[in-house]
């Protein structure tokens, strides 16, 4: 099992009339991945699905592999969001964020880019940082050993944003099929005290353009963000892939999934004690 590393030439489709073509004499997977890579390195648009829909989330994650190996750049962590409702008994997703599109919170607002005619979505979300690696032989985990391989909590917002508008609409099969839909983490505070006390406790808001969107806290989520390590860890454990001390963990949207528009301002807040904010700029 190892670390994704993924720093490998793309081979490229071609752009035309502001759309990608699918790349002709290729396998399914192939075609979809090798479309979806490239709309992404371009700001690119694909307006219908690149290929035959996967039926099943392990045809999704095939591609979501084959594009891994396509795409340059350096894995630096991996979201995780809910599937609802569960898919063959499943109820949660991966998918890689890259190292280029994590960025350190300041007190001026950074601009985030998404795809301005694709799909673009705006999460509150707790960061969980990996302090241990994942161990090659284990398989599966309880959630008091995922949160031991945690160093550091951090609030945070996640940018989900795909070239292709229709990708949430189509299904989790999809989403996983491109990068699971990530486009980008803002990494706020710490959330200090996190390991005294119960960071499902803390109220969460987001808020776009000064108006509150949406309110939460994780408890509603499943069995929360440290649950979404362990899920994470199991999953990759699958997969053959090994999680780095480093890797950052966005462990779902605790209010939702908010639709943002070009020019936005997005606020995450957290416990009434942590704020975090970016702006929405054009890919």
């Amino acid at each position: 099992m190892t670390p994704v590393s993924h720093t490998l030439r793309k081979n490229r489709t071609t752009l035309q009339e502001g759309f990608l073509a699918a790349q002709p004499n290729t396998t399914n997977t192939t075609r979809i991945a090798q479309t979806f890579v490239d709309a992404r390195r371009d700001g690119g648009v694909v307006f219908e699905f690149p290929g035959d829909v996967p039926v099943t989330l392990d045809e999704g994650y095939a591609v979501q592999d084959a594009a891994l190996l396509l795409a340059d750049g350096v894995v630096a962590g991996w979201k995780v969001g809910r599937i609802n409702p569960p898919l063959d008994g499943i109820d949660r997703l991966t998918g890689p964020i890259f190292a280029d599109q994590i960025v350190m919170a300041s007190a001026d607002p950074v601009a985030m880019p998404v795809f301005a005619q694709g799909f673009a979505a705006a999460e509150a979300e707790f960061l969980l940082r990996i302090g241990t690696a994942s161990h090659p032989a284990k398989s599966t985990y309880t959630i008091d050993e995922a949160r031991a391989m945690v160093d550091a909590v951090h609030v945070g917002i996640e940018i989900a944003s795909s070239p292709f508008p229709g990708i949430n609409a189509l299904g989790p099969t999809v989403t996983v099929s491109d990068f699971g839909n990530n486009n980008g983490l803002v990494v706020g505070a710490d959330a200090d005290g996190w390991r005294e006390g119960d960071v499902n406790d803390w109220p969460v808001e987001l808020w776009i353009n000064d108006a509150l969107i949406g309110a939460a806290t994780s408890a509603t989520m499943l069995d929360g963000p440290f649950g979404a390590v362990r899920y994470l860890l199991e999953h990759m454990a699958a997969r053959g892939i090994a999680l780095s001390p480093g890797q950052w963990v966005s462990t779902g949207a605790v209010t939702g999934v908010h639709p943002v528009a070009i020019g936005d301002r997005v606020e995450a807040r957290f416990d009434g004690r942590f704020a975090v904010h970016c702006t929405i700029k054009a890919r």
